[in-house]
């Protein structure tokens, strides 16, 4: 047992994926020439190189429009929990952005009732469970944004199929430009439905966006928020509050550009700050991840040490959405796990 292995086997917790993020390559291809989606290139490698975040959302996007029905969107949440167990995943909150799908026509309910589908089938397979969270997407406005709200209360009045797995609403895409203020309307219906809150803010815009997604927004945890480190008022609110940030390091070097290299990563001024904040991969399959490849590239590139690691995934577990008692059991499954690793690696 080394370290690596260690950490990949660590149950750990997921609450910043994106699930169309997660769709393996091969499925992309074979999704693309199903339904008619042309690729610039079928070397998917080639494809996911991005020059900062809006030339990513471009192929995130493309891969978006290869899921063109119920059936798609149920194999893609399958495998994309297949494929996050088999490194140590434990529970994921993921996000699924659905506009641009609701513009070409698709239904909200038979996207859900797929995605539902996809995950219940994986669950069984790997005892690993996930939820849901809607995104909103910036590109297409705050009316589209409280129309898409609006819908998704409609269908939990109605106990629309696999419409209980949906715990939550998010705001993704481009930030730049974005007056989060705009979007307080629809997050304000989604929190009276009784929906948990959260948000991209932070990551290429400044720390007064992030606290407009808790003020303003009404958010319980933000996702990114790396330019809570600009202001120091705000980064002890948020420590002294435990109000969670879900932190993406890989992909804001690879993604967003925002750093030349893992190490120049803020996280650990983060952790030191005392702020509870996550690890998680964003969009594995677009920029070569797993989530026991994030654990061990952070590990190596701060300096982190295993009881480090641990701690990290029970800050995960303590972020979640998972009532107090799901959420003693996962952390006391993490703990538990922790130990038996930790036997292993001092027994080398």
């Amino acid at each position: 047992m080394d370290l690596a292995t260690a950490l990949d086997r660590l149950p750990k917790v997921e609450l910043h994926c994106h699930v169309e993020g997660t769709m393996r390559p091969a499925t992309v291809v074979e999704l693309a020439d199903r339904n008619g989606v042309r690729l610039p290139t079928r070397d998917l490698g080639e494809l996911y190189r991005y020059a900062g975040l809006d030339s990513f959302l471009e192929v995130f996007w493309l891969v978006q429009s290869t899921l063109a029905d119920r059936g798609d969107w149920a194999r893609l949440a399958y495998e994309s929990v297949i494929d996050g167990a088999a490194h140590g995943l434990a529970y994921r909150e993921t996000f699924f952005t659905p506009a641009r799908h609701l513009d070409a026509g698709q239904d909200l309910a038979e996207i859900v009732a797929g995605l539902d589908e996809g995950l219940t089938a994986a669950e069984a397979e790997t005892r690993v469970p996930a939820m849901l969270i809607c995104d909103a997407d910036r590109a297409y406005g705050p009316r589209a944004a409280l129309e898409l709200f609006e819908r998704l209360v409609e269908l939990r009045r109605r106990g629309s199929p696999g419409i209980d797995r949906v715990i939550g609403v998010g705001l993704d895409s481009t930030e730049a430009g974005v007056d989060p203020r705009s979007y307080a309307e629809a997050f304000a219906l989604a929190g009276r439905a009784g929906l948990h809150r959260t948000s991209h803010q932070g990551e290429v815009t400044s720390a007064a966006n992030v606290a407009a997604g808790v003020d303003v927004l009404g958010c319980e945890r933000i996702d990114h928020g790396l330019r809570i480190v600009d202001d120091e008022e705000l980064t002890k609110r948020f420590a002294g509050e435990r109000i969670p940030l879900t932190v993406c390091p890989n992909s804001n070097v690879v993604i967003a550009n925002a750093y030349p290299r893992l190490e120049e990563h803020p996280y650990p001024r983060m952790r030191d700050a005392g702020l509870l904040a996550t690890l998680n991969t964003d969009d594995p399959a677009l920029t070569d991840l797993d989530l026991g490849k994030e654990y061990r590239s952070a590990a190596e590139a701060f300096g982190y040490g295993f009881e480090d690691m641990v701690a990290i995934a029970l800050d995960g577990v303590e972020a979640s959405w998972l009532d107090d008692g799901d959420r003693r059991a996962l952390a006391g499954r993490v703990r538990a796990e922790a130990d038996r690793l930790s036997a292993a690696l001092a027994a080398r």
